[in-house]
């Protein structure tokens, strides 16, 4: 297995907690109990879940970086209910312990540890420590950002993040979206960063475009928007210019998690 360098990935994974935390320590009891932009979760929710899985996320680093088993599904059921338990403070105090905890031991492993590191992810999916960390990078930016928007309408998924992410998206599109009743190639330009990609809504794969295709839909978008359209947390056309396809029927293909 290549071991893509990891260090841009470490840095992301504590700017994106630094961020929550500080937007974490100004929210009251109510605004925990305030309903976030997870129609069925309240900000508090969304952290217990960010606490559970940095949980869970430090037991796949113990695993990777030792050689060790990686966590298995008892454990997260354990996890699961004990932060279900506790009181939207103590989820919320106890998610930023909990992520803190995640960031520094990544922090602290050694260049050694950082090359060789390997683990099977989800008992099927091998990947380096660049790989676990894009996993857990995309949870927690997304999810930050259901928290922000909450009390922020403009509120963005975090560049630095979006920098990362936008290359990650060829391999998370089969597993967030699900086929269009109408499916269509769709040329698809971001900016800020700029790509260039092809969506298949039939076979719901994402690749980097190839010349000489031309797919009939076309959409272009900021990367930040298409992150979060197949995310399934886009909402708003403003800056998004689609031919052949329209934000609807995109959003039928990425309902979200």
């Amino acid at each position: 297995m290549a071991t893509t360098d990891a260090s841009s990935w470490v840095r992301a994974v504590r700017t994106s907690h630094d961020r929550l935390a500080g937007l974490v320590a100004g929210l009251d009891g109510d605004a925990l109990r305030t309903q976030s932009y997870d129609t069925e979760w309240t900000v508090a929710d969304v952290l217990s879940h960010l606490g559970s899985g940095a949980e869970i996320s430090s037991l796949y680093i113990e695993a990777g970086a030792t050689g060790g088993e990686p966590p298995a599904m008892d454990q997260f059921k354990l996890i699961w209910d004990t932060w279900n338990a506790r009181s939207p403070e103590e989820q919320a105090a106890q998610s930023v312990i909990a992520n803190e905890a995640f960031v520094s031991r990544v922090e602290s492993l050694t260049p050694e540890e950082r090359a060789a590191f390997h683990v099977l992810m989800f008992g099927r999916v091998p990947v380096d420590l660049a790989g676990a960390l894009g996993m857990r990078l995309s949870e927690h930016a997304l999810h930050s950002w259901d928290v922000a928007v909450t009390f922020d309408p403009a509120a963005k998924v975090a560049p630095d993040a979006v920098d990362l992410l936008i290359d990650r998206l060829p391999l998370m599109t089969g597993f967030l979206g699900k086929q269009a009743p109408a499916p269509v190639g769709v040329a698809v330009t971001t900016t800020a960063p700029d790509r260039a990609f092809t969506l298949d809504t039939g076979g719901v794969t994402l690749a980097p475009a190839v010349a000489g295709d031309a797919p009939a839909a076309s959409l272009a978008l900021p990367a930040e928007a298409f992150i979060r359209l197949v995310y399934g947390r886009l909402d708003s056309e403003d800056g998004l210019k689609a031919s052949g396809v329209t934000l609807s029927e995109l959003k039928s293909v990425f309902p979200g998690f």
